[in-house]
């Protein structure tokens, strides 16, 4: 009887010490975990590993990414696998927000895509508009790698073909299914043109034989906005921790640092910060 005593008082002491100033068993940090599915371009280009330690610091939440396309980021949202998405397909977004199981969509950022090539410049693409660059790529049945993933770049790419007109096919075109680091290698290797966001190239420039050929037009215009999930997607969701990253990437400290992001490197911001803006009056 003694003994049970003995143990009885020992664990209310070790719960009154998890209860005061010592430091619990399960630790609030531990607890507050989230699941952030995001584009490989914001994974490539170093952004994320900018921004996610301060959101941590910052928050006390820690961050598990998901770097996929963003057609593949928006299913984890569909199906409740992810609490928060950044992604670029603006389309795609917006018919997921539609269908109920998401919750706010905020504008954060942007940038650019650029089509790159060899340097010899085959289909003779340098300097002309992406509409025409993608005809004379065509027509010239020049090597062409796509990423063939439904992410955000794939679905600019499509939109980019059928705005000149353009259905690729046969041996000149080809796809890698994967992400945009590694669609740059087999694009330099082949000496083929491709469609790839500007931070990604920049970041990767130095291993590769591509230049920039075209660039500019308003129809390679590449915005990001961070999407909150809510329960309605899935019990596993955690909508606290949606809700915390979205309102810190959208916020002043953090909108700082996305457009400090590469200065240092590059001389020059590789996404341009735009919580708050006119999505209409971006790139004009």
């Amino acid at each position: 009887m003694r003994r049970r005593l003995v143990i009885v008082f020992v664990s209310a002491v070790a719960l009154l010490a998890g209860c005061g100033t010592g430091e619990p068993a399960s630790t609030p940090s531990a607890e507050k975990s989230l699941i952030l599915a995001t584009t490989t371009s914001t994974q490539d280009s170093g952004l994320l590993d900018e921004l996610l330690p301060v959101f941590t610091r910052d928050s006390g939440w820690q961050v598990k990414t998901v770097a996929v396309g963003s057609g593949q980021a928006i299913e984890m949202g569909r199906r409740g696998e992810a609490d928060a998405l950044l992604v670029h397909s603006p389309a795609a977004e917006e018919k997921f927000v539609a269908e109920g199981g998401a919750g706010s969509r905020r504008l954060v950022m942007h940038n650019d895509f650029v089509l790159l090539g060899p340097k010899a410049d085959p289909a003779e693409i340098r300097g002309t508009t992406s509409a025409e660059a993608m005809k004379k790529i065509a027509a010239a049945e020049a090597v062409f790698v796509s990423r063939g993933d439904e992410s955000g770049t794939h679905a600019k790419e499509q939109g980019l073909w059928s705005t000149a007109g353009v259905t690729p096919g046969g041996s000149w075109y080809q796809s890698t299914g994967q992400g945009m680091g590694a669609t740059l290698r087999v694009a330099s290797e082949k000496a083929a043109y491709t469609l790839s966001d500007r931070a990604t190239y920049l970041t990767q420039r130095g291993t590769l034989a591509l230049e920039v050929l075209s660039e500019g037009d308003a129809g390679l215009l590449n915005v990001y906005h961070v999407i909150e999930i809510t329960k309605k997607a899935g019990d596993r969701v955690r909508p606290d921790g949606a809700k915390a990253f979205a309102d810190w990437i959208v916020a002043p400290p953090a909108q700082r640092l996305i457009g400090e992001f590469g200065k240092a490197k590059f001389g020059r911001p590789l996404f341009t910060p735009d919580a708050g803006a006119d999505e209409a009056q971006l790139g004009q």
